[in-house]
């Protein structure tokens, strides 16, 4: 199998190391804007099959000739690139799948579903953990339930050692993180769709220790299309972030009072939004390195066989330091890469522009994180209620 990975960033290296230590992988593309960062990313990667190119993905017409003769296509650059990405990708008669995590872009994304279909592709946006694998092991689940009340994801990817003020380092992109922390997040309440703003909706979790007592709070995109695809069935669903307490008190006063906004600010003879001066004190003063963990909850609670039902999903994933891979480059890059692979093989075998939930199944994608390491431990209790 041919596989490209576009973006040789964390989420891209860890894309294409996962796929180059594959079984049935022949060769992996590592495409990047600066082919210096590609070929660095390449030369950590083991087993001779990763070829660093350049890219530039704005550029359509590259993009698709790029993808030509590639079984699937991972996208790991910033989710802005993802509809163009989706066109090239049918163009290119290409299967693509991206890490997502912005609402509207993957509505724009859905409008070129009838396209995908022609051209017998399939594009899976929101592959990663959440939205991405959460997402999974909720639909995937359903068929357990007679019927289902309420669906609960809880996601956090933590330093290990946390530094005050906000207990908090970047595991991703921040813009990535103030795009979660911003605008309205889709929820199920009473069976029926509605928002809750991002920040709000604040609860304790308790996890194994040395974590114990850490908070809970909407953010937006990590529900994915559940709340469209589940309307009228489950009267309850919701996914937070997970984060160490006081964290988003603390960060809810810094938006409340402007530092994300777009509004002008000029400095000398330049002009800056005041979130362009935001994000790049985050970048400066936000810790970028250091042991991380990734904590996940998914609980559903509702009947089966006249009797009340739950089944919870809990994992902690921790940094491995062997691979010096963080556990957040783990479980984003590492789902959709058995994800790519499943669409490699015809696993996966729907066509068009399909959310990892509507297509993705849940048994194969465990299977393959076991094998990656990866337990998602699962708990069934018919006795709570």
């Amino acid at each position: 199998m041919k596989y490209l990975v576009l973006g040789s960033g964390m989420m891209g290296y860890a894309l294409a190391y996962d796929l180059a230590r594959s079984r049935g992988t022949t060769s992996v593309t590592l495409a990047d804007i600066d082919l210096d960062r590609a070929k660095a990313a390449a030369s950590r990667i083991p087993h001779g099959v990763v070829k660093p190119v350049q890219v530039d993905v704005t550029d359509e017409a590259a993009v698709v000739s790029l993808m030509r003769g590639h079984t699937a296509v991972g996208a790991a650059v910033s989710y802005r690139h993802n509809e163009a990405l989706t066109r090239a990708a049918i163009r290119a008669g290409c299967h693509l799948c991206d890490l997502g995590g912005n609402d509207e872009v993957v509505a724009r994304q859905r409008k070129h579903h009838r396209e995908a279909v022609a051209a017998g592709v399939t594009i899976i946006p929101n592959c990663g953990l959440a939205p991405g694998l959460v997402n999974i092991l909720a639909m995937g689940s359903l068929g357990e339930f007679d019927s289902v009340r309420s669906i609960r994801m809880r996601v956090g990817g933590l330093p290990q050692h946390p530094l005050p003020p906000l207990n908090y380092q970047v595991t991703f992109s921040v813009e990535g993180l103030l795009n979660e922390y911003s605008g309205a997040a889709e929820v199920l309440r009473d069976g029926k769709r509605t928002t809750m703003e991002a920040l709000t909706g604040l609860e304790e979790m308790t996890f194994p220790p040395p974590f114990n007592a850490m908070e809970a709070f909407i953010t937006t995109g990590g529900a994915s299309l559940l709340p469209e695809l589940l309307e009228g069935k489950v009267a309850e669903l919701d996914y937070k972030t997970i984060r160490y307490p006081g964290h988003c008190e603390r960060f809810k006063l810094l938006l409340d009072v402007g530092f994300g906004s777009n509004d002008p600010v000029q400095a000398g003879s330049n002009i800056f939004t005041e979130r362009e001066i935001f994000l790049e004190l985050l970048r400066r003063k936000l810790p970028n390195s250091g042991p991380d963990v990734v904590l996940l909850r998914v609980s559903i609670e509702g009947s089966k066989n006249n009797e009340p039902y739950r089944l919870s999903y809990d994992l902690v994933d921790f940094y491995d330091a062997s691979a010096n891979i963080t556990s957040m480059m783990r479980m984003t890059a590492f789902p959709t890469s058995v994800i790519l692979q499943q669409l490699a093989r015809e696993v996966i075998q729907g066509k068009g522009v399909l959310a990892a939930e509507q297509c993705v199944p849940l048994a194969p994608l465990l299977e393959g994180l076991m094998e990656r390491g990866i337990k998602v431990h699962q708990s069934r209790d018919q006795q709570f209620g």
